[in-house]
């Protein structure tokens, strides 16, 4: 299989020249789980695991994930042992499950990102918004995508009302069963691009993948009739390469999705409220006002008026808040690494 099937460009080939002087093989992660990765090569997909070097000496976001290219070194009849990460295009990360303060990256190199929740009691225009805030904190394209539509009363009313909770973002409606919207959305996955699906447990990613490879890709299961949650049956994080050419990258459910310095992603996210609320602050009494309990405050009407839209506004404090919370106590990566990317310069060869 070429590489230029899985997003091998000649930007990525001059990257790669000071570990090609070293004889090391290019390859992208396909799957990986903790400590053990499959990469596809020039020769086709092999095992890999991390060599020694990279082991000890990467930093939180340093380790490879899906999407990954890497420079790996390979002895006859064994694995491969993934040596470096090439510079990233993009990385998606969040705030690791638990109490811990830490970081995790989700997938790397992604060119578009399918947010995507069932049009069912799951429909939660507040998780959206962290999905979409870590989309675009990671500068990549976001575009949600409603499942289940042939189950649902009213999908392109909900359409519209998610789109407008979440400041006019492209919203999609699909059903893999009936066929609904599948050819809009196989449109926009064009040859060589590769596509994140986020979303939580049932919410349909997998199934989404089956109908556009056009076979069983990846396991599905039921939902929970009672509250429509799902149970996890994507366990790990996988890159298919669609028959049309495009990549698609499936990932587990998240129950909790923590932001992690997403503070650009954040303000892009509520750009359109953040511009109302300068607009009525205008006309705020107090130069100074923090828009709380100060009388003659324009913002505070706007909101008891209904012309501002309450839940987002308390929405956006929540989120600003969280992450003031986590920057104070996270433990940041180490100096002379790059926060997004794998900058690692090539040194001397390391034996995995």
């Amino acid at each position: 299989m070429p590489l230029e099937s899985y997003g091998w460009t000649p930007e990525r080939q001059a990257d790669f020249a000071p570990f090609a002087e070293r004889g090391l093989l290019p390859g992208r992660i396909v799957v990986q789980q903790r400590s053990h990765a499959r990469v596809m090569t020039g020769d086709g997909e092999v095992a890999a695991s991390l060599a020694g070097k990279l082991t000890h000496e990467a930093g939180e976001l340093d380790f490879p994930v899906t999407g990954d290219w890497v420079a790996c070194s390979r002895r006859p009849g064994e694995g491969a042992a993934i040596q470096a990460v090439l510079p990233r295009a993009s990385l998606f990360v969040r705030r690791a499950a638990g109490q811990a303060q830490t970081v995790q990256a989700v997938a790397a190199n992604v060119d578009l990102a399918l947010l995507v929740s069932s049009l069912n009691a799951d429909l939660n225009p507040r998780r959206l918004e962290r999905y979409l805030a870590m989309a675009l904190e990671s500068g990549v394209r976001p575009v949600v995508v409603l499942t289940k539509a042939d189950v649902a009363q009213d999908a392109a009313g909900a359409s519209a009302e998610i789109s407008a909770a979440l400041g006019g973002v492209e919203v999609m409606v699909i059903s893999a069963r009936s066929g609904l919207g599948m050819e809009a959305l196989a449109d926009l996955l064009a040859p060589g691009l590769t596509a994140v699906l986020l979303g939580s447990s049932g919410a349909g990613k997998s199934t989404i993948v089956n109908a556009l490879a056009g076979e069983q890709k990846m396991a599905t299961a039921a939902i929970r009739e009672s509250d429509a949650h799902g149970r996890h049956t994507t366990t790990h994080r996988e890159l298919v390469l669609l028959p049309s050419g495009a990549l698609l990258l499936d990932t587990p459910g998240m129950r909790e999705l923590g932001l992690w310095d997403a503070q650009a992603g954040l303000a892009a996210t509520f750009a359109d409220l953040e511009a109302e609320i300068e607009t009525l602050a205008a006309d705020c009494r107090f130069r100074d006002c923090r828009h709380d309990a100060e009388p003659g405050c324009a913002v505070r009407l706007a909101l008891e008026d209904g012309r501002l839209d309450r839940e987002r506004w308390e929405s956006l404090a929540k989120l600003r808040e969280e992450l003031a919370q986590a920057g104070s106590r996270q433990r940041r990566p180490s100096p002379g690494k790059s926060r997004r990317s794998g900058t690692q310069r090539p040194g001397p060869a390391s034996r995995g």
